[in-house]
């Protein structure tokens, strides 16, 4: 089936129904998910599918549509939803669609070798990691492995002149056990997700994690409410980056409901802090050469230094603010309008190890885990449940459970003063370990 020939065709169908303007997104992909328990495997699925998303305009009026029959009767019905839909809308004069522009060189997003792996292999590399992380003593259950892959192919079309496409993949296996001791529990999971299967880590550093961060938070002890430093571990950065990047949403800034609304050019954060939003790496887990609408990607600072630089936008926001799109359109899939997201958010690293920024900590937490939501993008406040280990002059001395953390961003984003050099750019959202000098900790 050849999409592109589709897409061209409905971008047709739409503009002699009466729309002004159209655009066509079409998705189609096959995933597969295998999951064991105990060595043996609990399920194997495998689906394709496919579908397609339709926008059209008529006089400043969008409507949307969407099927994933591609009958000629089913996508015929589909565009006439459409069209008879934007009768019913508000118009605004900033329902456009992008311009055909050059897409941006992306090397490596499509494996094909992922589906010709054989799938006893497969299944065999999810049995080997939970055989592994088993062996460890002092882990009692496995709450499972699995292994997933997928590939698809995005298409494009737009009233504009706008035909383009891209095929990406991914797999990826993981486990997750459990470590007891008395009426103690404590579980720990770990996964490894790459473009390509070559890249894949072996079993036995994913089944080692795993069983470390179950056994490791054994016996936590609890701590007095005080003021500490507090080291952030790679895995829970999000809780910081998250409020962040929801405040650099352009739609957010335009509502008044960023905290950043008014920093542009502004220092607002320690100049060690280096924020990028790059979807041109090479295997990047969130690399594409164009967003949800067709616009190139491309590579932004936007903190330089502790300085505010950019925010993002889609096409029609960036319209309603009077600048350009960043080519940060983002769909969850065909059946969802743009939105704004990111494709490789990372926070660039810094000259310490892990270890020298412990050593460097006469008092304080390091953060493993986080509840909550982080810092909170519209007013900047901070906080929530944690859980880690507790240090005293530079040294690891227990697990604790059960604090809280709370601050306001600037004074946290101000506070960062030593940055990891362990950042992992296979993850698509992503910072190395940094710390944050000084915090309200909530314990006993």
């Amino acid at each position: 089936m050849d999409y592109k020939i589709i897409a061209e065709k409905l971008v047709s169908q739409c503009l002699k129904k009466g729309a002004d303007a159209a655009e066509v997104y079409i998705e189609s992909g096959r995933e597969l998910s295998i999951e064991v328990r105990n060595g043996a495997v609990e399920t194997v699925q495998e689906a394709a599918a496919h579908g397609v998303g339709l926008r059209v305009f008529i006089e400043g009026k969008m409507a949307f549509s969407h099927c994933n029959d591609f009958s000629d009767e089913a996508l015929d019905h589909a565009v006439s939803s459409a069209v008879s839909f934007a009768a019913n809308t508000t118009p605004d004069e900033n329902n456009v669609l992008p311009e055909d522009q050059p897409d941006t060189a992306v090397e490596e997003l499509y494996d094909p070798s992922i589906a010709a792996v054989d799938m006893e292999t497969k299944i065999d590399m999810a049995k080997e990691v939970e055989t592994l992380a088993m062996k460890d003593e002092r882990i009692t259950k496995s709450s499972g492995s699995g292994f997933g892959e997928g590939d698809g192919e995005i298409i494009i079309g737009n009233s504009n002149g706008m035909l383009k496409s891209y095929k990406s993949s991914f797999c990826n296996y993981g486990v997750g056990v459990v470590a007891e001791k008395g009426e103690q529990k404590s579980t720990g999971y770990e996964y490894c997700g790459r473009r390509f299967f070559e890249d894949l880590e072996e079993p036995r550093k994913i089944a080692e994690v795993a069983a470390r961060k179950a056994y490791e938070m054994l016996d936590p002890q609890m701590v007095k409410t005080q003021k500490a430093s507090v080291i952030f571990d790679p895995d829970v950065a999000r809780s910081i980056l998250g409020g962040i990047l929801g405040a650099l949403n352009g739609e957010r800034v335009l509502q008044g409901a960023s905290f950043l609304a008014d920093k542009m050019d502004q220092q607002f954060a320690t100049e060690l802090m280096t924020l990028i939003d790059d979807g041109t790496i090479s295997r990047g887990p969130g690399s594409k050469p164009f967003d949800g609408e067709g616009v190139p990607t491309q590579k932004r600072i936007l903190v330089d230094k502790g300085v505010l630089k950019g925010f993002l936008y889609n096409t029609a926001v960036a319209k309603r603010a009077g600048v350009e799109s960043t080519g940060n359109a983002s769909r969850g899939d065909f059946r969802s309008l743009p939105g704004i997201g990111f494709h490789n958010l990372y926070m660039v690293a810094g000259t310490n190890t892990p270890e020298e920024i412990i050593k460097a900590t006469k008092k304080g937490l390091l953060l493993k885990g986080v509840t909550g939501y982080g810092i909170n993008p519209v007013n900047g406040h901070f906080s929530g449940g944690a859980s880690g280990f507790w240090i005293e002059n530079g040294e690891i001395v227990f697990p604790v459970k059960g604090l809280t953390i709370a601050g306001s961003a600037f004074e946290m984003l101000n506070a960062i003063d030593m940055i990891g050099n362990d950042l992992d750019m296979n993850r698509s959202f992503t910072a190395p370990t940094f710390r944050i000098l000084e915090m309200q900790i909530g314990g006993t």
